[in-house]
């Protein structure tokens, strides 16, 4: 595949930091939250609650982050400069693939960066990058909401999948067909964080207290059980 490195977008927003929530943004009168907070949304909701805390990066985050930025690197010197849409476009009779493409979805209130997306004639393949071979249920539905993501933008007819790779490798691990039923889970899902963000829904905490001992938060959370 032709390796094409989106550098721009024709259609632009107006964006407004959220005046209370870092990470947040207010495009086009919504909540617009990182397409990344369904990981940890999944993981324990109490998370996104405490984002407001810095911490130190874990070895896991430095490590993912060097790899990350190695396979970027390695790709932008043979990738040629395109926009978005162009891309698009092209891949309608070519197949090519991008790396770090940026979707945003403002009536959804989402926004991120799909690590890699295969754009091809018959379908597009949209990839994250994750440590390990585990599809858990959180990091499957960031997946799925680049998917939605994407479609919104382009109004995609093309069948989508959405795919887990084992991080630094060509193993993809999981895949699924961003089906009708898929896309109806995961807007449910992105309606409950907005409901989060707004405040008219409860942050849940998890209950499985080997996720509380790994997290980073936890020095910090009131529901955290000290042995």
């Amino acid at each position: 595949m032709e390796q094409k490195n989106i550098t721009e977008y024709e259609k632009s927003y107006a964006i407004k930091e959220h005046p209370s929530i870092k990470g947040v943004q207010i495009i086009e009168g919504k909540n617009n939250f990182p397409i990344s907070w369904l990981n940890q949304q999944g993981y324990c909701e109490y998370q996104i609650y405490m984002k407001g805390i810095e911490t130190a990066a874990t070895p896991e985050m430095t490590h993912g982050s060097d790899i990350h930025n190695q396979l970027e690197e390695a790709f932008k010197k043979d990738a040629t400069p395109t926009s978005f849409e162009d891309a698009v476009e092209a891949s309608k009779s070519e197949a090519l693939m991008s790396r770090e493409c940026f979707v945003v979805a403002p009536e959804f209130g989402i926004r991120g960066f799909i690590d890699e997306i295969w754009m091809k004639p018959d379908e597009i393949v949209i990839i994250d990058d994750k440590p390990g071979r585990t599809p858990y249920f959180s990091t499957m539905n960031q997946v799925r909401a680049y998917c939605l993501a994407y479609k919104s933008m382009t109004g995609e007819t093309r069948k989508i999948k959405g795919a887990l790779r084992e991080r630094g490798t060509s193993n993809l691990f999981w895949i699924e067909v961003f089906t009708p039923e898929v896309e109806k889970e995961i807007r449910f899902t992105i309606e409950r964080m907005q409901g989060l963000l707004e405040g008219s829904k409860p942050f849940i905490p998890t209950k499985n207290p080997n996720k509380c001992r790994s997290c980073r938060y936890k020095r910090y959370c009131e529901h955290f059980k000290r042995d």
